[in-house]
């Protein structure tokens, strides 16, 4: 952890993010984006990607079509990704100890949601091989949600959670992956704690109340959270 553990308060929820943090969908993103790309001549590299993990949909679009100067709407874009998308994101497969940690937690009777920029549709398709464990989380909200305003950065979804946990957003604690995704938690008045992108620079997460590199590395009794038992 990057940060002192004074600043940690005792956790009566927890708010997952999805992509990249629950689910390995991220080279998905990646390959289907390149894919794209290079129909037009261009080319999807990091100096992209970097800037959009965590976006939602049409943010995201915005940014990929004028980054790489694509001679295409945001909106055309989505319609070319989505087919591509949906061949793909059944596929997808769970991020190391994210089913063992939700297991966990829900065992323990600990709140627990998922807080995603995805659309309800794309997060049946990502799920596909993962509905048993999934099905644990007591909410999920997507970024089509009727009471979401704004995807991330904004803090609509995470402040939509916790009010269906039923939880003071001061008391949930957030996993997220990306810098956006941190932002959103933290207008929410969340803790958060950032599990990066290898590629990404720790800096891009200097607003998070730590870092670790995988949910296995995560100790629930820092926050007062019933504590993993040892395998």
């Amino acid at each position: 952890m990057n940060a002192p553990l004074k600043t940690f308060g005792p956790i009566k929820a927890v708010i997952f993010d999805m992509d990249g943090l629950l689910l390995d969908t991220e080279g998905i993103y990646t390959e289907v984006t390149s894919l794209i790309a290079g129909r037009y001549g261009k080319t999807f590299d990091w100096s992209v990607k970097q800037n959009i993990i965590g976006r939602g949909a049409n943010d995201l679009a915005n940014y990929v079509v004028q980054a790489l100067e694509l001679p295409i709407t945001p909106e055309e874009f989505l319609q070319i990704r989505e087919p591509l998308m949906r061949e793909r994101f059944p596929k997808a497969q769970a991020m190391p100890g994210a089913e063992a940690l939700v297991r966990h937690l829900k065992a323990h009777n600990i709140p627990i949601a998922v807080g995603t920029s995805s659309s309800r549709q794309s997060f049946g398709q990502k799920t596909t091989l993962h509905r048993e464990w999934f099905a644990l989380f007591d909410f999920i909200v997507t970024a089509d949600d009727p009471e979401v305003g704004a995807a991330k950065p904004a803090p609509d979804i995470f402040l939509t959670a916790a009010r269906r946990l039923g939880v003071a957003p001061k008391d949930c604690l957030v996993f997220e992956d990306s810098p956006f995704g941190v932002t959103a938690a933290k207008a929410a008045g969340m803790t958060a704690i950032a599990i990066p992108d290898a590629a990404m620079a720790d800096e891009k997460y200097a607003h998070a109340d730590g870092i670790i590199r995988s949910l296995k590395d995560f100790t629930p009794s820092v926050f007062g959270l019933p504590m993993l038992e040892l395998a």
